[in-house]
């Protein structure tokens, strides 16, 4: 397989869901990212996810392959696989370069977490386009003759539809298995937060972002933010818990974007291969038989795909994890560094050593960020590969998602 490599691409700024970008639709958001893309290259093929559904666009991808007015040649799918969305799209696109004659390909993932559609049940759905098919002018009274119990109303925002309970109050069962403080949790969140504001400050996300509706900069990163502030903050889902809105991911509305290529789709970029992706791990964990959440598969990921390449997690020069909930970071490396874990849930009888905390999100994670569910994984892709740029030939790089449903992806990332 010839090497594939992975190269920045912008994003919208992240704000907060019923911001400044509430009156946009996910298309809307991801059309200014896929332009300024194009601008630089003309992909081969695009690769775009949504999470939450739009009901009236079946392939998000196409449709934004018209709308940014690209050419209207190049192939284009959509991809799902909740927070790990737009990584999936990366691990897709890795398979098909250098294949069928392409080289370059533009992947990414938009959310706009402001608006949920509600969906009718099928019965009521199915009256409805019965009806209109016999009498298209009687439709209107048949919907506005819908009661509350043609919907299909979500019992809990955000549920897992086997458990009926939200991710939030999945970590939760996390924080106690893994004995998580409310303190460590609110440590993490404050790191990410002055992290991401120094890299503000720095300038570091300046090439990595593209400004939209009068947002030219991520507007969820505090400066005011404090141990004083976070400690005083409530629990949000479970009144005797320890996770908080200040160490959870916020509600976000965003779109963001990546390069993968191999060295013919490099060279039309006009940039030096940098940063390769090596090799990925994908894990699932069966949550419904388990109380430690639903967000632990990285823990299972992580050391399989280190011990497939026989390192430990100090050659590992930079950490880029997703930080859904400071819980869910911390319990995920406090499994992953546990023999015992390692070897029962992991399959994986390989010394790792200590794990380094200082190497983790130096820019600043999803806490401090936001976290658009489709797009976080471009967003991180993007933040590792340029972090990496300027490391040592040969230093390697992890990046990790934990996605709804008991699933995880991890990539091994090298510069060369």
């Amino acid at each position: 397989m010839l090497p594939v490599y992975l190269s920045p691409g912008v994003r919208t700024p992240f704000v907060k869901a019923g911001g400044p970008f509430a009156r946009h639709s996910a298309l809307e958001l991801s059309m200014p990212v896929a332009r300024a893309m194009a601008d630089l290259a003309a992909p081969d093929f695009l690769i775009w996810g949504q999470v939450i559904p739009d009901v009236t666009v079946s392939n998000i991808a196409r449709e934004l392959v018209f709308e940014a007015g690209l050419d209207p040649e190049t192939p284009a799918f959509s991809t799902v696989l909740a927070c790990s969305t737009s990584f999936m799209a990366a691990i897709e696109a890795a398979g098909m370069i250098g294949s069928g004659g392409t080289h370059l390909a533009l992947v990414g993932g938009t959310e706009t977490m402001s608006h949920v559609p509600l969906a009718l049940n099928m019965a009521a759905a199915d009256r409805i386009v019965a009806g209109f098919a016999k009498d298209p002018r009687g439709v209107a009274g048949m919907i506005a003759a819908t009661t509350a119990a043609d919907f299909q109303l979500p019992r809990q925002a955000w549920a897992n539809k086997q458990s009926g309970r939200s991710q939030g109050q999945h970590t939760e069962d996390t924080a106690r298995h893994f004995n998580i403080s409310r303190q460590a949790q609110d440590e993490r969140a404050l790191l990410s937060h002055r992290a991401a504001i120094a890299g503000q400050d720095a300038g570091f996300f300046e090439d990595l972002l593209v400004a939209f509706d009068e947002v030219e900069r991520d507007a969820i990163p505090r400066r005011d933010t404090s141990p004083e502030r976070l400690a005083n903050l409530p629990p949000a889902f479970d009144p005797a818990g320890t996770l908080t809105a200040g160490n959870s991911s916020p509600l976000t509305d965003g779109a963001a974007s990546l390069w993968v290529a191999d060295e013919a789709g490099m060279a039309r970029l006009g940039r030096e291969p940098a940063v390769r992706l090596l090799d990925w791990q994908i894990a699932a964990m069966d949550f419904r038989q388990s109380d430690e959440g639903i967000l632990m598969a990285p823990a299972r990921a992580i050391p399989r795909l280190l011990a497939r390449h026989r390192l430990r997690f100090a050659e590992i020069t930079s950490w880029n994890i997703h930080e859904a909930f400071a819980a869910q970071v911390l319990a995920n490396i406090a499994a992953a560094s546990d023999p015992i874990y390692r070897r029962e849930k992991a399959g994986v009888d390989f010394e790792l050593g200590a794990f380094d905390w200082a190497r983790v999100n130096p820019h600043g994670g999803s806490l401090a960020i936001g976290h658009p569910f489709a797009a976080t994984g471009a967003r991180i892709l993007s933040q590792a590969a340029k972090e990496m740029a300027i490391l040592p030939s040969g230093s390697y790089g992890i990046v990790s998602l934990c996605a709804d449903g008991g699933q995880g992806t991890v990539a091994l990332l090298q510069r060369i």
